[in-house]
């Protein structure tokens, strides 16, 4: 038969017990007219120690449950493992990549191993900028200097072309010798005002 009482409170649940109360709500389901059918709404784990609940009730024709499980004790630590085997030695030492981070970020090194190199991402901030400098005193250029870099310009600069007349040549289909002679003559003369001195 179902007995609320049970189990007592600190008493060790066994599942002879919990089968003896699931089949004694069976046999008072089974016992109602018009149950169709029974829903277990929730199953709460409550603290360690606590007695265990089962909470009915009835809508319609369905009976409703839920229960309410207390947890074991906690156990005992378990003893720690064995150390791993002795780990691959590393080849090198690679570094990847120095980025250049944003002034007063702080420095970064990232580091992973692929099982020979270890490999660095290093990040470094660069420096804040300085305050700006005193304007120095402002030049001068005297008009014998303004004349003699003029004259240097004048002279890297190249021959006038205008002194090279245009050829105003009729050039017949085909050309002639005499034609494409001409416009060679033309254009040696148009290289020539074109050299520097």
């Amino acid at each position: 038969m179902f007995d609320p009482n049970i189990p007592a409170t600190n008493a060790e649940a066994t599942s002879a017990m919990f089968r003896g109360q699931f089949q004694g709500l069976k046999a008072l389901i089974d016992a109602v007219s018009g149950v169709t059918g029974a829903v277990v709404d929730s199953v709460t784990t409550l603290p360690s120690g606590s007695q265990a609940t089962v909470n009915v009730s009835v809508a319609g024709t369905v009976l409703h449950l839920s229960f309410g499980i207390p947890a074991g004790t906690q156990g005992q630590a378990g003893q720690n493992g064995q150390g791993g085997a002795q780990g691959p030695p590393f080849a090198n030492a690679v570094v990847d990549a120095v980025n250049t981070l944003n002034p007063g970020e702080p420095a970064t090194v990232e580091v992973s191993f692929d099982g020979t190199n270890v490999h660095f991402t290093i990040g470094i901030p660069q420096g804040a900028m300085g305050a700006t400098g005193d304007q120095g005193p402002g030049g001068e250029i005297s008009q014998v200097d303004l004349s003699n870099a003029i004259t240097d310009v004048l002279v890297q600069t190249s021959g006038n072309s205008n002194g090279v007349s245009t050829l105003g040549l009729a050039v017949s289909d085909p050309p002639s010798q005499g034609e494409l002679q001409a416009v060679a003559d033309k254009l040696d003369e148009l290289i020539t005002a074109l050299r520097r001195p």
